[in-house]
C-alpha cells in the first residue's frame, strides 16, 4: 500500500497533464486518509482571468450540498423536532403539487431519499432574497406526480429545496445561516461560502462550457443557478479541504477533530442505510440512503455523492471501512475521465479496491422488443423521444425545457444499442459516459412507462406527445 506522502505526490506529478488531457481548465484534489489530510491543485480557475487555482480555492460542490441538508434536517431529528416518516405538511403546511392527495403524503424520509414521486427539476427563480427558497414553494403548485410516494427512485432537486424550506422554518432562520451556524461553524471552516457574495472574498472558480461538442471549454456565462435551489445544490462552495472535514464528520459518528458533537452516531448511520434500491445507472449509486448515494464495490460499501452546476463539477466518495474520503472538484471539460484517473489510483493504492467500470455498449447489441422503448417520455425539464430509423437502428433525440434550453442549443442525437432486456445505452460516450437508459413499468399496452436515466421520465400521452 502507498502512503499518503506518495499519493501528494503523485497528485502534484499527475494533475497537470490529467487536465490538459482532458480539457479541463482547474482542478483541486483533497485525500483524506487515516485522520491526515493532503492537497493539491492545478490549473486556472477562469481562462478568462488566467488566476491560477490552489489548494485554497473554492469550486462549487454542487449536489453534494443534498448531503449537508439531509444533516441539517438529522440534527433536527437528533433535537426530537423532525420525524422521518410524518408527512413534511405537518411542518410546511404550504406546500403543494399538482396532486394534492400526494403533496398530504409525502415524508421527510421519501424526500431524503428522492421517492416522494414529483417532478424533480424544477429550477424556477423566485429572486435573490432571504426569502427565495419561502416563495419557491408556491411555485411547486402545478407540479405533476410520475409515482406514488415511496413507490421508486426519480432523482429530485426541488424535493431538497423542499427540505432546506423545511430547515429555515423550524430553525426560524435562511438556509444560509442555518449552513453557517450549524455546519461551517463547528467544522471550523474558514473558506467555505453559502453565496457568490461569500465566494468571491476567496479565489473563486469559474464553471466551464462547450458551446458545441469538440470546442474548447470556455467561460459560463453565469457563475450559479437560481439562488432558491440552494438547499439542492445552486450556491455552497469550498476548498476539497473542507468538504473532507464534512466527510470525516460522517467517518466519526457525527463527532468532530476537537470533540464536537454536531450529529448523533445513530443519524449518522442512518444516513447510510439503503432506503431504496436503483436501477443500473452507470455512475450513480447502487441504492440511496438518506442524502447519501450508496455503492458496492466488489463487496466494500461505498457513500458519495457528485455535484454539477453551470460548468463545475464535484466527486466525493468516503470509504469508512478503510477511513478514507477523496474530494475533486472540477471547472469543466472532460470531468468524469479525471474522476476515473484520480480516484482508480487512490482507492487502488490507499484501499486495495478498484474502482467499478463504467457501463459500456455490449460488443454485440443485445436484442430487445423495440417497440416497447419506442415513444416519447416528458418532463418539466426536457422530452425524450426513443425513435427507429428506416435502417432499424435507435436514436434519443432531446428536447430540453426552460433554464436547459436557454444554457445551449439541443443536443444532436443519440445512437442507441440494446444493453439488456430492459434498458439501452448510447453508442457514443458524452464527457466520459455511454449514457444508460432503464425502461420500467408497463402502460397497459405493453409498452414501458418510464424511461429511467437518474430520473424517471414518464411516458407522453397522446395530447403531450
Amino acid at each position: 500500500m502507498a502512503t499518503l506522502n506518495e499519493i501528494e505526490t503523485w497528485l502534484h506529478d499527475q494533475l497537470p497533464a490529467l487536465l490538459a488531457e482532458h480539457e479541463i481548465p482547474g482542478a483541486a484534489v483533497g485525500v483524506l486518509y487515516g485522520g491526515e489530510v493532503v492537497d493539491h491543485a492545478a490549473g486556472l480557475l477562469s481562462k478568462a482571468t488566467g488566476v491560477e487555482a490552489t489548494a485554497d480555492s473554492v469550486f462549487q460542490i454542487g449536489s453534494i450540498t443534498k448531503v449537508w441538508t439531509t444533516t441539517l434536517v438529522m440534527q433536527l431529528v437528533d433535537e426530537g423536532k423532525v420525524d422521518l416518516d410524518t408527512p413534511v405538511r405537518e411542518h410546511l403546511p404550504d406546500f403543494v403539487l399538482g396532486d394534492d392527495g400526494a403533496a398530504a403524503k409525502i415524508t421527510v424520509r421519501q424526500l431524503l431519499s428522492h421517492t416522494a414521486g414529483f417532478e424533480g427539476d424544477i429550477f424556477n427563480d423566485t429572486g435573490k432574497g432571504d426569502d427565495a427558497v419561502e416563495k419557491f414553494l408556491a411555485t411547486l403548485a402545478e407540479v405533476s406526480q410520475l409515482f406514488g410516494p415511496g413507490e421508486m427512485f426519480s432523482y429530485n432537486n426541488a424535493g431538497f429545496v423542499v427540505l432546506g424550506r423545511l430547515v429555515e422554518v423550524v430553525r426560524g432562520k435562511p438556509y444560509g445561516v442555518v449552513v453557517r451556524e450549524h455546519l461551517f461553524s463547528p467544522l471550523g471552516l474558514q473558506h467555505a461560502a453559502t453565496d457568490p457574495y461569500e465566494a468571491i472574498l476567496h479565489r473563486a472558480a469559474v464553471g466551464h462550457l462547450r458551446a458545441t461538442p469538440g470546442e474548447a471549454p470556455e467561460p459560463a456565462p453565469i457563475w450559479a443557478l437560481t439562488p432558491a435551489m440552494a438547499p439542492a445544490g445552486a450556491m455552497l462552495a469550498m476548498r476539497p479541504r473542507d468538504l473532507l472535514a464534512f466527510a470525516q464528520l460522517h467517518l466519526t459518528g457525527g463527532t468532530t477533530a476537537d470533540g464536537t458533537v454536531v450529529l448523533s452516531a445513530a443519524s449518522a448511520a442512518a444516513m447510510q442505510e439503503p432506503q431504496v434500491k436503483l436501477p443500473a445507472l452507470g455512475m450513480m449509486g447502487d441504492s440511496w440512503g438518506l442524502g447519501w448515494e450508496l455503492f458496492d464495490w466488489a463487496g466494500t460499501t461505498v457513500i458519495g455523492h457528485d455535484g454539477g452546476t453551470i460548468g463545475q463539477g464535484a466527486f466525493l466518495r468516503v470509504v469508512p471501512e478503510h477511513g478514507l474520503a477523496i474530494a475533486l472538484l472540477t471547472n469543466g471539460g472532460d470531468m468524469i475521465e479525471a474522476y476515473r484517473a484520480v480516484f482508480s489510483h487512490v482507492v487502488k493504492e490507499l484501499a486495495g479496491l478498484d474502482l467499478p467500470e463504467m457501463p459500456t455498449p455490449p460488443a454485440t447489441a443485445v436484442e430487445v422488443d423495440a417497440e416497447r422503448f419506442l415513444g416519447t417520455y416528458t418532463s418539466d425539464a426536457l422530452d425524450l423521444t426513443v425513435r427507429q430509423d428506416d435502417d432499424g437502428k435507435l436514436w434519443l433525440d432531446q428536447v430540453p425545457k426552460g433554464i436547459f434550453a436557454e444554457l445551449g442549443p439541443a443536443p444532436e442525437p443519440v445512437e442507441l444499442v440494446g444493453r439488456d432486456e430492459h434498458s439501452l445505452i448510447a453508442v457514443e460516450a458524452e464527457n466520459g459516459l455511454h449514457t444508460p437508459h432503464v425502461f420500467l413499468g408497463d402502460d397497459g399496452t405493453g409498452r414501458a412507462l418510464y424511461l429511467h436515466s437518474g430520473r424517471a421520465l414518464r411516458r407522453a400521452t397522446a395530447s403531450e406527445a
